[in-house]
């Protein structure tokens, strides 16, 4: 006997294929989601650490910024109390100074100078007077240059040749002459042997 399936089973196959492939979208759909939810989670928990790890070291810079400002602030005061001390270092130093210049003057003099005016402004001594000649003159640099503890650099500012009037009849040619020279600080001068001449042995 043969038996004959009248039902409609490709239909039947038809439908059972589309509610696989349903399924199948719908458990891809659900795990895709998952991972998303996955993904998301991890990279929100890893912006959160990243977020505290951000604001600690937001804290330790504000922290270091403040310690900045004390470091400059006592670099500061450290700078002001140095100005101040070397001030008055200065100041007790150059108390002597008028001394030490007069001293050396009179040992740096060669004979025949004779000196009319001399004035300081700081370091600096401006020298005016009158020699028997140029030679003189040159004496005098010599000595100031390389004999003198507290005096260096000199400069010959002018020379000019003058006639003085040593009574009615006598008259005498000269050189009036104006040299500026540094004054040494105490510093300066202390570490140095005195070699100053006696007056016209050069």
């Amino acid at each position: 006997m043969i038996l004959i399936n009248l039902l409609p089973h490709r239909e039947a196959s038809r439908k059972r294929q589309k509610e696989q492939f349903f399924s199948q979208l719908g458990l891809s759909a659900l795990l895709g989601g998952v991972i998303c939810g996955a993904v998301f989670t991890w990279y929100q928990g890893q912006i959160a650490v990243q977020q505290g790890r951000n604001t600690f070291l937001q804290g330790e810079i504000a922290k270091l910024d403040e310690e900045i400002k004390d470091i400059a602030s006592l670099q500061a005061q450290i700078a002001s109390l140095r100005a101040r001390q070397t001030a008055v270092e200065d100041l007790q130093g150059d108390r002597n100074l008028p001394v030490h210049l007069l001293d050396e003057l009179v040992t740096q003099l060669p004979d025949g100078i004779y000196l009319s005016s001399m004035k300081q402004e700081n370091q600096s001594v401006l020298l005016t007077g009158i020699a028997q000649s140029q030679e003189r003159v040159s004496d005098l640099l010599r000595n100031l240059a390389n004999n003198s503890s507290w005096l260096e650099k000199p400069d010959l500012v002018e020379i000019v040749a003058a006639t003085v009037e040593l009574s009615n009849r006598d008259k005498r040619r000269v050189s009036k002459f104006t040299i500026r020279v540094a004054l040494k600080r105490p510093a300066a001068a202390g570490g140095e042997k005195n070699t100053g001449v006696a007056p016209g042995k050069v």
